[in-house]
Parts: C-alpha cells; structure tokens; sequence
C-alpha cells in the first residue's frame, strides 16, 4: 500500500463519527416525523465532524449529493447518525452520514436516511489547500 494510501486510511479509521439523538416535539413537523430540514442540519453537522476529525483543517461544506429519506422517523425514536469518510482528492473530501432510527421500546433499527457531503480545505485566505498536507497524490 502507498503511504498516501495507508495515511488515508488510517485518517479514515479514526474519523468515524457517531452522534445519537433522540427525536422529540420541537425537531417534528405536521406528520410527528423529524422535519427533514432538521435531520439535513444534523447530517451536516456530522459529516463536518467527521471531515475535519480527517484532516483537521478549516473546511467548507461545497456540495450534497443525493439525499435518500428511505424512511420517515416517527416523533419518540432513537436516531444514530454516522459519518465516514468515503473519498479524498487532493484539496477536497466526501463523507458518507447514515442515519439509523430504532424505538424506545423495541429492539433493532434500520436505516432511515442517507447522503453524501463534499468539502473543500482552505486557508486563512479561503484558498483550497491539500487535505493531506506532505503527502503527494497519485493521480
């Protein structure tokens, strides 16, 4: 394995975030379900928990990939949302945030949501910047 490669993946290994919640009243909409807007704010705050844990450097959320609400998350459940990263360019990174729901009272879960956000590393100058500083990609 490259070094850059090894790097990356030991980088990966040790940003896996997990943050648990639970879904009460004031996160619901009209349904009783968590208002999407709601579960979008959590997703992002994950994966740039997770992306800076990576590369521990200012970054910026530049994009969203799809976002699949696979299903709705009733008032009253338990949601763990974890972040991994899943692919590192040279001044950018994407992190893949499952988001798992299960009840209070049952045992399982499934997953109810998931998406991908791209971010970029940049400067005091808000210039990208390598996300792996001293190591040269392989292109």
């Amino acid at each position: 394995m490259a070094p850059r490669d090894f790097e990356i993946q030991r980088r990966t290994d040790l940003s896996v975030s997990r943050v648990t919640k639970a879904v009460f009243p004031p996160t619901t909409n009209h349904h009783n379900t968590l208002f999407g807007g709601t579960a979008l704010a959590w997703m992002d705050e994950v994966s740039f928990i997770t992306a800076t844990r990576f590369c521990r450097l200012p970054l910026v959320t530049v994009s969203t990939d799809r976002i699949d609400f696979n299903h709705p998350i009733p008032a009253g459940s338990i949601v763990e949302l974890v972040g991994t990263v899943v692919k590192v360019g040279n001044t950018s990174l994407k992190v893949l945030v499952e988001v798992f729901v299960e009840s209070m009272s049952c045992d399982g879960r499934e997953k109810a949501i998931e998406g991908v956000f791209s971010f970029v590393a940049i400067d005091d100058d808000k210039r990208p910047v390598p996300v792996l500083p001293g190591f040269a990609r392989a292109d």
